[in-house]
């Protein structure tokens, strides 16, 4: 007699994180409002979209990743979707199931498929040297073809990459270089017969798009290294005591764990330096899973991000945490809130200061000033109340006055990271739109929307309803029409 499997519950399955399975293409979307002049391109997010029941356990981030994109052009709006066509996506179509759970537990050694699901690219994107890449922090880039979101396939370079591509790469607009990093938690490489690897490398991309750098970099231990920030001359780097546990993964356990007896530290690099001219400078213990942006000011490299004091990782995992009220993900108790740390390269000196106490994350600045100085900064509001991070609200910061103004989504309204968009007409740094998609609570239906960035406390300027509706995902990325039609990769 076979056994009925146990279905597996978990908040990031219920509400709009529920996964959407459907692909679908529409043309010619009604909107609410008007589209700027100058707003010409595509909205493109990435997000968990398990294509199959949940088997074994679910945490948010292991979802199969799914592309949202809005093509504006000539004033028309439509809209489409699509799986990331990876190889695991692949073998569980081919299988009409699903192959491995979805939690942050234990390999599955004992599973005939293979030990885990690996690489999603549910995670982020990037515009470099006229590709779309959308990524999974330990894996390889999947390369995506726009407007139609087909996925190209994996891309490693040329077989330059030596490491994991993180999934928060930053791009230099001024010198087109991006800058990236792999960790590696563990420490060996189980495709290489289990050799020893580093726990973190880094490496430079050019703007013609060779890789020109791979370095190591030594590190105590394994830790998850999310994102990190660059400065006009330096990368700077957190080893933050979120660590790799061995022994909690073979109890099945989630195999990170926050250990507040170590400090935070944070390593600056020469960008194009050597792994060994990494400087080390320390701070009370904390996480960052994202950054807003770094910039130098005399002696000082100045760092801004959104700050947890702690941060349990194996709280969303079905496999792990016992009830819906232990897997939330946003606690009062953690703190997280943009902050500000200078590190002065002189004296060694250390200063941290918070900037809000407004809970907020994924924050963003203009593309254009990754790695100098910007006045305003953008983050996600979790202020519903429920404990998940569902956006209330985009947060506009003057980082010169310390002020801040909110656009609020509206009533039961929820989105998500909010981008921002230059007006290609425009002088100013805030010229430009914050583009996001926005869940109604109310009908149940998404929209993306359009703000004024000059104007954020007001209404969007435009709204476009959406045929399906979008789960919460992660992050997003604007391309331009130019980019599209003459600058990409064939």
């Amino acid at each position: 007699m076979v056994m009925a499997q146990e279905k597996v519950t978990s908040p990031f399955l219920e509400g709009n994180f529920a996964p959407v399975r459907e692909e679908v293409e529409a043309d010619h979307l009604r909107v609410t409002g008007e589209i700027p002049a100058g707003l010409e391109g595509m909205f493109v997010r990435t997000g968990p979209n398990p294509q199959f029941d949940v088997i074994k356990g679910y945490h948010w981030f292991g979802g199969d990743g799914m592309l949202h994109g809005v093509r504006i052009k000539d004033g028309k709006v439509s809209y489409r979707n699509r799986y990331v066509q990876t190889e695991a996506h692949r073998r569980e179509k081919s299988a009409v199931k699903a192959l491995w759970g979805s939690g942050l537990g234990a390999p599955e050694f004992d599973n005939p498929n293979g030990p885990g699901r690996g690489n999603t690219g549910n995670t982020a994107l990037v515009w470099h040297d006229g590709r779309l890449m959308t990524l999974w922090e330990a894996g390889d880039p999947h390369w995506i073809k726009l407007p139609g979101l087909e996925t190209q396939g994996t891309y490693n370079y040329g077989g330059k990459l030596l490491h994991a591509f993180t999934a928060h790469p930053k791009v230099d607009e001024r010198t087109g270089e991006m800058l990236f990093f792999g960790y590696n938690m563990m420490g060996f490489d189980m495709a290489k017969g289990g050799a020893r690897v580093p726990y973190l490398q880094y490496s430079v991309v050019s703007a013609d798009g060779e890789i020109t750098l791979t370095t190591p970099i030594d590190l105590p231990r394994g830790v998850m290294m999310h994102d990190f920030a660059v400065s006009e001359h330096y990368s700077i780097f957190m080893d933050l005591p979120l660590v790799f546990d061995t022994q909690r993964a073979m109890k099945g356990e989630s195999p990170l764990h926050f250990d507040r007896d170590l400090p935070a530290r944070f390593g600056l690099l020469p960008r194009r330096g050597q792994g060994t001219e990494v400087r080390w400078f320390e701070a009370p213990a904390c996480y960052v899973f994202h950054t807003l942006n770094a910039f130098e000011d005399g002696d000082e490299v100045v760092l801004d991000a959104c700050r947890m004091s702690h941060v349990d990782l194996g709280s969303l995992d079905s496999t792990v945490a016992p009830t819906p009220e232990d897997r939330k993900l946003v606690r009062d108790d953690a703190d997280q809130a943009l902050h500000r740390w200078r590190f002065n390269t002189r004296t060694g000196a250390v200063k941290e200061e918070a900037l809000d106490d407004q809970t907020s994350d994924f924050p963003r600045v203009n593309d254009n000033l990754v790695g100098y100085a910007a006045r305003y900064g953008y983050t996600a509001r979790f202020g519903g109340g429920s404990g998940m991070p569902e956006a209330d609200a985009i947060i506009k910061y003057d980082l010169h006055t310390g002020r801040n103004v909110v656009h609020h989504h509206g009533n039961n309204r929820f989105g998500g990271e909010g981008v921002f968009v230059p007006d290609p007409a425009g002088t100013a740094e805030d010229h430009g739109w914050v583009v996001t998609y926005v869940y109604d609570g109310n009908t149940g239906g998404s929209e993306f929307v359009v703000i004024d960035a000059r104007n954020m406390e007001s209404a969007p300027i435009a709204r476009v309803p959406l045929p399906q509706r979008v789960p919460y995902g992660f992050h997003g990325a604007w391309i331009s029409d130019e980019r599209i039609e003459k600058l990409q990769r064939p």
